[in-house]
């Protein structure tokens, strides 16, 4: 085999930067052991003053023991000077727009290239509508978080535009994220006041 061979089949095995063999490699493991698929993904977070605080993202469980990531992710989040806050990063609930928006656009990258899709191009721009009457408790018949989201995908590739709104579909239909959104979530709040 040439040099030139071994690049093409190395070319094959990445489409859209997703190593299309692992991911496949991923799959079958998990069809083989369905408990290497429990994960518990983790956020820490700290006040540092006022509405700004400091979330940390390193540890995590999966495929049957403790890991962390291979470095720490650090994020700010306040609220803009104009909901008492001095702007030190985005509000929580921007976070969920973009959240919405990666998990999406992740989702997209891995299902094109396993159906042997080149992306050129992927953009979205996430809105969310919200209330603050909620928020502030000033109405109780307002929910306090967004009453609607709005994601815009702009996407191009090598397949028919009917191809690709099947692949965001497809990438939607899997989304943990979208599920987090759009079903109820059980969520435990524990306090330790030591």
């Amino acid at each position: 085999m040439t040099t030139t061979d071994t690049t093409a089949k190395v070319d094959d095995s990445m489409r859209n930067g997703v190593d299309t063999a692992t991911l496949f490699a991923t799959l079958d493991a998990v069809k083989q052991a369905p408990e290497a698929a429990r994960f518990q993904f983790r956020a820490h977070n700290q006040w540092v003053s006022g509405t700004h605080n400091r979330g940390t993202i390193a540890d995590y469980f999966g495929v049957g023991e403790e890991r962390t990531h291979e470095r720490t992710f650090v994020f700010d989040a306040d609220h803009p000077a104009v909901l008492v806050g001095q702007d030190n990063g985005p509000t929580p609930v921007e976070f969920v727009l973009h959240a919405l928006a990666a998990c999406l656009t992740a989702g997209l990258a891995n299902i094109a290239a396993a159906r042997k899709v080149k992306l050129t191009e992927v953009r979205s721009t996430v809105s969310g509508d919200i209330d603050l009457n909620g928020i502030l408790g000033l109405n109780p018949e307002v929910r306090n978080g967004y009453q609607q989201i709005t994601v815009r995908f702009t996407i191009k590739g090598d397949a028919p535009a009917e191809k690709l709104r099947e692949l965001l579909e497809q990438s939607r239909a899997r989304s943990a994220v979208y599920d987090v959104i759009t079903n109820q979530v059980p969520v435990t709040i524990e306090v330790d006041t030591p």
